[in-house]
């Protein structure tokens, strides 16, 4: 076989590798998204005495997000790597901390985090439903 038919073999082995490159977890909206959602609710129900989390259906949520990124090819370890990431958390703590601002929180006041608790509750909004009155 000559170089060049090595060449093109080569390149169209390659070629569907490379197609298939799974993007980071970040930028899987549906993972990153919910993730951001139940870390929210969590800080929500850490700052104010009158709600809490409803652990079950975040749990739930979880398990559900680690079998979809395991659907799309993600290895356990992969996705523990993204979930523990100090960079990871250092990126969704500054994004929910100005979202939560944004909402009238503050973190001063923690009884800010009950009125955006109870507002998100009332909305059953994404970050209202993993939250409850306790």
């Amino acid at each position: 076989m000559s170089v060049l038919k090595y060449s093109v073999l080569a390149f169209l082995i390659a070629l569907p590798t490379s197609s298939w490159a799974k993007p980071h977890l970040r930028e899987v909206s549906e993972i990153d998204d919910s993730l951001y959602w139940i870390a929210l609710a969590s800080e929500i129900s850490k700052k104010c005495d009158s709600l809490g989390a409803r652990r079950l259906k975040g749990l739930n949520e979880l398990w559900r997000l680690k079998g979809l990124a395991n659907d799309m090819g993600y290895s356990d370890t992969e996705i523990r790597a993204y979930v523990e990431s100090d960079v990871e958390k250092a990126r969704m703590r500054k994004k929910g901390e100005s979202y939560l601002v944004a909402l009238g929180a503050n973190y001063d006041k923690p009884e800010t985090f009950c009125a955006v608790g109870r507002a998100e509750i009332k909305k059953n909004s994404a970050i209202g439903v993993y939250l409850k009155a306790n």
